[in-house]
């Protein structure tokens, strides 16, 4: 084995132009590779970030209009929600259901701390509020049981409004709020998104129902599932929602205009969907650019074999074996595969972390909120290594081909060639 990695050595030394057209192909192409991961696992986990929290467990419903005539009933009328029909499904989908909420909302609302006035929309929301919406706090607590019970007087603001009112908005907690005149304890700071480009303030349902003597419509009603596990599933209770809230308020069970539905569960499965998408369409563009490189040391391969058919049929009129000749070519093959294939992957490791620190984790000032992308533009060191492996395993059978071929070439032949 000493003896041939030296002939090796001296074969390659001979060929340095051939040896490095040869290692440029191979380099090019895991480059190449790594680099369009990384470019794609940047999209990839943006898209990642901003749905990550999403409550995969809930299904939104919301008024609409029934868009069809039934039993006597004109097309296009409005179709209410109500608290009934919240306590209704609990009832109806005990198994299925976790809990349930609805929610209301003022406009034209007038908010005043101090010397400052902001325009708003005020919400009675319901404490689970937080999951149904996928919510983080950045500071303070959220609404609670008591504070449903109690009707009291609490507000939860988001980041920017807590600015806009307070300066900063870690100082908003504890402070007081004048909303419509009636006093506010500030007591909580939801983190900005985003989709937050209105302006909204949440107190409890009981109390802005109580204040505003708002009746049983809603206008939205949030459901939390338990025991669905599969989108096939969360389409099943979306329509068995649908049908139960139809024998209610008489529309069409079909009529999907009567009754609005967001399924967490089924736009969840949508960005999965995206993102495997993505993710095989750049491994296909990754991998035909690595077989370019593959096709590359084929070619030089088969060419350094037919320059050296001389040299083997001199070799096997001396007693050298079929397989001491493959395996010289084949051993020559996956050091030069495997010696450049690990500059092309440092070279895109080393590119791919240039990206990530000159180009990733970008934020985007929306105005209303700041927004990330081009997130973590890196490729894991297992994917890095399993693409090496593959050039190395394309190299060696790069070479074995001709080298077979070569090797089945009587020595009268191959010394007349």
């Amino acid at each position: 084995m000493l003896e041939t990695l030296l002939e090796i050595r001296d074969t390659i030394l001979r060929s340095k132009m051939r040896t490095a057209a040869t290692g440029i192909a191979v380099a090019s192409g895991l480059f190449l590779l790594i680099t369009l991961l990384g470019f794609s696992n940047g999209i990839i986990h943006t898209m990642q970030q901003q749905s990550q929290g999403l409550a995969l467990d809930v299904i939104n419903l919301y008024p609409g209009q029934a868009s069809k005539p039934y039993r006597g009933l004109k097309a296009w009328r409005y179709v209410p929600l109500t608290e009934r029909d919240r306590t209704m499904t609990e009832d109806v989908f005990q198994r299925n259901v976790r809990s349930t909420s609805v929610q209301i909302s003022q406009d034209n609302i007038y908010a005043t701390a101090g010397k400052q006035t902001l325009s708003t929309t005020l919400s009675g929301v319901y404490p689970d509020y937080l999951h149904t919406r996928a919510r983080n706090l950045a500071f303070g607590r959220f609404l609670n049981r008591k504070d449903m019970t109690e009707r009291r007087k609490v507000a939860v603001l988001n980041e920017r409004e807590a600015r806009i009112l307070y300066g900063h908005a870690e100082v908003a907690v504890g402070q007081l709020l004048r909303i419509s005149g009636l006093t506010y304890t500030v007591v909580g700071v939801l983190k900005q998104r985003m989709e937050d480009y209105g302006s909204e303030m949440l107190v409890p349902f009981s109390t802005l129902k109580h204040i505003y003597n708002k009746g049983e419509n809603v206008n939205q009603m949030s459901v939390r599932t338990r025991n669905i596990t599969t989108v096939t599933q969360a389409d099943s209770m979306e329509n068995g929602l649908r049908r139960m809230l139809a024998r209610t308020h008489d529309f069409d069970p079909t009529d999907k205009s009567a009754v609005w539905t967001w399924n967490a569960a089924r736009d969840a499965q949508s960005v999965n969907q995206a993102t495997n998408v993505m993710t095989f369409s750049f491994w296909i563009l990754g991998l035909l650019t690595m077989l370019s490189g593959i096709v590359g040391v084929s070619n030089i391969m088969l060419i350094t074999v037919k320059e050296r058919t001389h040299e083997f049929g001199i070799r096997k009129a001396l007693g050298a074996r079929p397989w001491n000749i493959v395996r010289m070519v084949i051993l020559e093959s996956m050091i030069i595969t495997t010696l450049f294939g690990y500059v092309g992957m440092f070279a895109g490791v080393a590119f791919c972390q240039w990206m990530d620190k000159n180009m990733g984790n970008q934020t985007m000032d929306m105005g209303f909120a700041q927004v990330q992308y081009f997130v973590d533009p890196t490729v894991g060191l297992d994917t890095c290594l399993q693409a090496t492996l593959v050039m190395i395993v394309a190299g060696a059978l790069a070479g074995f081909f001709p080298a077979w071929r070569a090797a089945k070439v009587q020595p009268i032949e191959a010394l007349r060639g």
